[in-house]
């Protein structure tokens, strides 16, 4: 080849540098920077190349359509649950539930406010709470008998006191019995609360780039109230990804009663050629070669000796030969396949 720059043409960089035939192209480090995104030119809310794609907040969301049950058949039992606790005409609605970026939405959560970070035990994983301050101060509120109706008056500065992290925790833990209740259909989990935070940096249970699912809740307290969110990296759904991807309750993959009722009654309708072995004696080629009509072979089996029963090679238990009705006819002597080595 006596030019390699022929072959790329397609491939250059805009406004490529005029280079002598069979000279090497080189890149600097304004180059390199370029192409991975890193030019000092570009304003810093602006990304391109490599980390634009890698750090993208467009995030292809995946529809988990029975994550969305749970969490509607939640928002039922966790009214009751609230209207119980607190003695007041309680109202909760879902929101809606999407897929972010765990780092995008700790930027989000608006402060002052609390985060419950709980544990599935039977995923060995952690999700996360969120409740705002407006539902804090609604919650501790009623469970305190404030009055009804008007908005809680928000403090600006001051930290939440151990009684309002009490009462918030109460709910918290409420809310997770409820989800894990709901979680019962699709498989039974068990949601405990480990710890109360107050700032998004202590409560980092993943990556900032780890992708996770939201639901978002808004309890309405007569006037009063707020919302909360509850957080699902996809690390920690992962072991029912499949089954939060169904599309109604109680889908099947790969089983359906029906067929398999079908493929029973099929089945016992299906013709088996079974053999019985009389017995085995090795003899050489030449010998099975000059056999004749009428010669006896000798095998070493007596009339009340065991046989063995084969299908397709296959064995299957040993058996008695006798007659019936002037028919040979065999008796198994062992269940199937009890005796013969898997």
């Amino acid at each position: 080849m006596s030019g390699g720059g022929d072959d790329f043409e397609d491939f250059a960089l805009p406004e490529p540098p005029v280079l002598p035939v069979g000279a090497e192209v080189t890149f600097d480090q304004a180059g390199i920077d370029a192409l991975f995104g890193f030019d000092a030119a570009l304003e810093p809310a602006q990304k391109s190349g490599l980390k634009a794609v890698i750090e993208s907040n467009t995030i292809s969301h995946e529809r988990l359509p029975m994550l969305e049950v749970v969490c509607e058949r939640m928002v039922r039992t966790f009214a009751t649950s609230m209207r119980n606790l607190t003695s007041d005409a309680i109202d909760v609605s879902l929101e809606e539930i999407t897929s972010v970026r765990f780092g995008e939405f700790m930027k989000r959560v608006a402060l002052p406010a609390m985060l419950g970070v709980f544990k599935v035990k039977e995923w060995e994983n952690y999700g996360v709470v969120t409740v705002d301050s407006s539902l804090i101060y609604a919650v501790v509120d009623a469970l305190l008998g404030g009055r009804k109706g008007g908005g809680a008056v928000r403090i600006d500065g001051r930290a939440f006191t151990t009684i309002e992290t009490m009462l918030v925790s109460k709910m918290v833990q409420l809310a997770l019995d409820e989800f894990s209740a709901s979680f019962e259909a699709i498989e039974p989990v068990t949601m405990e609360l480990e710890r109360v935070e107050s700032s998004p940096r202590f409560a980092a249970i993943a990556g900032p780039s780890n992708i996770a699912a939201v639901a978002t809740f808004r309890v309405d307290m007569e006037g009063r109230g707020g919302k909360f969110n509850i957080l699902l990296p996809y690390a920690t759904i992962e072991p029912v990804r499949t089954k939060l991807l169904q599309r109604f309750m109680g889908e099947k993959l790969g089983r359906d009663r029906i067929w398999e009722a079908h493929m029973a009654a099929e089945l016992f309708n299906t013709e088996v050629v079974v053999d019985v072995v009389l017995g085995e004696k090795h003899m050489r080629l030449h010998d099975v070669m000059n056999m004749a009509v009428g010669q006896t072979l000798a095998l070493n089996r007596g009339p009340d000796d065991p046989l063995e029963v084969h299908c397709g090679g296959v064995p299957l238990g040993h058996a008695h030969i006798g007659q019936r009705c002037s028919n040979i006819a065999i008796r198994l002597a062992t269940d199937i396949s009890k005796g013969f080595p898997k």
